[in-house]
């Protein structure tokens, strides 16, 4: 891209997502460049100038953006849940292609609806799945695509914390629009994930309750999806864990894989630590290895260590340049948005009703 203009990109909203994460990766992107940050609070301008210098810009509210729109190349969305889709729809209807992080929207026939508004106007519409990019997926993924597990029967993937005391927030907000609870936060990640490695779903099973006093929503759920294919995926997603599990428990044919601990990305980038040329990034010590083998658990020395794959959060966003620049694949579709959406709906609805749900 030497000698070419770098797009310039809007980002909207400057709290832990915004922050933590799209604004130190659109920043280190070769051929983007983070042109304007929409916040009104003046803490959080002050933080962003310091880490990115008087060359950024600042506007109070979304709608300066859409006066100005052909002075940017992208929006990337990073506001509270209830807001993704009328400013993704503002956006779109500005002629502006859109990054929006998850969840996309609060039902399937939303996201369906902002996907085929983005494909009238001819724009890119894309979902920050970030967790596609972890170390211990893109590990999973290579093992899978070697046959190195045979037939997968079981999938099962822990997002656990113990936070025993609720932080409030809109995240924690038992208002319905908000979009709240961990169905939505953490649930939107492991169902992504599932779906990419085994397919669509066929039935969704749920429980999901609130543990904590003083708690409105759902801080402690588990989906059981029954993939198309016969694979079986098991799903927890919690606050309120006192033992953490494994992060991935896969078992297959011939052999299983059992991983634990995050992904560093998040702690590193949290930390101020940011991706970048001559650096080592997403790397986790070999301690922290996943194993692979049968007939044995792993913590008793079953089966041998496999290397975890580096994470690659930067990719995400390599990607979204060249599907801007060059027509390339768009890395997260909103049609993959809503069909995890159906999931996540019809995971609600198990839960109330307390029935196997059929897709």
């Amino acid at each position: 891209m030497t000698g070419t203009p770098p797009l310039r990109v809007a980002l909207i909203g400057y709290g832990l997502a915004g922050s933590v994460f799209h604004a130190p990766l659109i920043a280190t992107t070769e051929g983007l460049a983070l042109d304007t940050i929409v916040t009104s609070n003046p803490e959080r301008q002050e933080q962003a100038r310091a880490e990115f210098g008087d060359g950024v810009r600042f506007a109070a509210t979304p709608e300066e953006l859409w006066a100005r729109a052909d002075e940017l190349d992208l929006i990337v969305i990073a506001s509270p849940n209830k807001t993704h889709v009328p400013l993704a729809t503002a956006a779109l209807k500005a002629g502006l292609p859109v990054v929006v992080d998850k969840p996309l929207a609060g039902t399937a026939a939303e996201a369906r609806e902002l996907a085929a508004l983005a494909d009238e106007r001819g724009l890119l519409l894309s979902v920050f799945q970030n967790r596609r990019w972890d170390n211990d997926f893109l590990t999973l993924r290579k093992l899978l695509s070697e046959g190195e597990l045979g037939d997968v029967w079981r999938f099962e993937s822990r997002f656990e914390r113990w936070r025993p005391q609720p932080k409030g927030g809109w995240r924690e907000s038992g208002d319905p629009t908000e979009i709240g609870g961990l169905l939505y936060d953490l649930g939107s990640h492991v169902v992504d994930q599932a779906l990419v490695l085994f397919g669509p779903a066929a039935s969704v099973y749920a429980e999901a309750d609130i543990r904590r006093p003083g708690a409105q929503t759902d801080d402690d759920t588990f989906i059981a999806i029954t993939h198309t294919n016969g694979v079986r995926s098991h799903l927890y997603v919690s606050a309120t864990t006192a033992q953490l599990g494994p992060r991935f428990r896969v078992l297959g044919s011939q052999a299983g894989y059992v991983k634990h601990g995050l992904d560093p990305q998040e702690a590193d980038l949290r930390e101020g630590r940011r991706p970048g040329a001559g650096t080592e990034w997403g790397v986790e010590p070999e301690s922290l290895w996943g194993r692979v083998g049968s007939g044995e658990s792993p913590l008793t020395g079953g089966g041998r260590p496999e290397p975890t794959l580096p994470g690659a959060y930067p990719a995400y966003y390599e990607a979204i340049a060249a599907a801007l620049r060059d027509g390339a694949p768009n890395p997260v579709t909103a049609q993959e948005a809503a069909a995890a959406l159906d999931v996540l709906e019809a995971a609600r609805r198990s839960a109330t009703e307390g029935t196997a749900v059929s897709l």
